[in-house]
């Protein structure tokens, strides 16, 4: 599929430019049909629980490939928070281990998730950005505070806030070396590009799909190392965390061998639907061609923004930005609704205006977006001459 028949597949682009898969992937016409069917099913049948969970496991089979992992290693979670706490209620702080390095561009729930551990033990230690340009996170700063106390480094790969994109390949290197697991947030970057866990030899990793996966919030994904897997056992756990949950044990806990013990609950199954047929609809583009459009957009953007004068907030360095871009205001809330105004359907976190792309967005909609900037330069902050 090309990039144009893509694009034709996500009627908002009839309407609106949408340069937001930053808060929420665009809906194409593929995953509407897949929540159709599911409503279909749900009717045909009543209760088609051994199709529903069938589903599930195309979806499982599906991301782990989309990601160089093996198919027992990935969990199918409610949400991002969900895989992270499961990890976290299976970490012990007693021993000399109990340091967790959180940097300072993490997401609330990756740091919350771990401030919450401090009444099991743990020791929270800080990655700071350093005060002369404090929207780079270096290697240096990780290097600062992970020793031989350390137990996990929970790392964004994309800043929510900025852009900025993590070292993720020099952080597990120096992670490993002192003896620290790494897990890796990948929530903005997954289905903007190619990722492969193995060759990046993280620990742990969580995503979900109402972003770049473009498909719908309630759905999410926890791969864990296959070493790492028999090692370690949730505290927070449910029946679809066994080996057979239809076996409907109540007198003990029995751990399947593979990465669904971090399972709990009933699985999202309508949004086990929305995610299959999203995913599959960004094979048939390439995770390579995605990228590669992506990253032409994003430098378009960055270039264009620097050019007028606004203060571009992410990371010039190719290298060190994801697929989203932000450019300081003077008042963020104002100035989305600004761009509404001009049919373009962006976001901010306070006053960082966040522009981001996917293989469904042009060079037309980057260079309207930055026309519309231009007409609303009074709620931009300037370079000074």
């Amino acid at each position: 599929m090309n990039l144009d028949e893509f694009r034709a597949r996500f009627p908002i682009f009839r309407r609106r430019i949408y340069v937001n898969s930053c808060s929420q992937g665009a809906l194409s016409t593929d995953v509407e049909e897949a929540m159709r069917a599911y409503l279909d099913t749900w009717h045909g049948s009543g209760s088609p629980w051994e199709m529903w969970v069938e589903q599930v496991e195309h979806l499982r089979a599906r991301f782990a490939a989309s990601i160089g992992a093996d198919v027992d290693e990935v969990a199918v979670m409610p949400s991002a928070s969900a895989g992270i706490n499961a990890i976290a209620s299976a970490l012990g702080f007693a021993g000399s281990r109990s340091h967790v390095v959180i940097g300072d561009f993490e997401f609330p729930t990756m740091a919350q998730v771990w401030l919450a551990q401090e009444r099991r033990g743990a020791s929270i230690r800080r990655a700071r950005a350093p005060s002369a340009s404090p929207d780079t996170l270096p290697l240096e700063a990780y290097d600062a505070v992970i020793d031989e106390h350390t137990l996990i480094v929970p790392a964004t790969h994309v800043c929510f806030r900025n852009g900025h994109k993590t070292d993720i390949a020099g952080l597990v290197g120096l992670a490993h070396a002192r003896g620290a697991y790494v897990f890796l947030d990948d929530y903005q970057r997954t289905g903007s590009g190619p990722i492969d866990v193995h060759a990046l030899d993280v620990d742990f990793m969580v995503t979900g799909c109402l972003k770049y996966l473009l498909a719908a919030a309630g759905i999410g994904f926890l791969y864990v190392r296959r070493d790492l897997i028999e090692r370690l056992e949730p505290t927070v756990t449910g029946w679809f965390g066994r080996v057979n949950p239809f076996a409907f044990r109540i007198d003990e806990l029995d751990w399947p061998p593979g990465a669904n013990r971090f399972e709990s609950g009933t699985p999202p199954v309508p949004n086990a639907y929305a995610a299959l047929a999203a995913l599959e609809l960004l094979d048939r583009v390439g995770c390579d061609e995605v990228g590669r459009q992506i990253d032409h957009l994003t430098a378009r953007y960055a270039c264009a923004a620097r050019d007028a004068g606004f203060v571009v907030r992410t990371p010039e360095a190719p290298a060190c930005r994801g697929p989203l871009v932000v450019v300081q205001s003077v008042d963020g809330p104002a100035l989305v609704l600004k761009l509404a105004g001009h049919g373009i359907t962006a976001s901010c976190r306070g006053n960082g205006l966040r522009v981001s792309f996917h293989a469904y967005n042009t060079e037309g909609d980057v260079d309207a977006v930055v026309r519309a900037l231009a007409a609303e330069s009074h709620l931009l902050e300037r370079h000074r001459l």
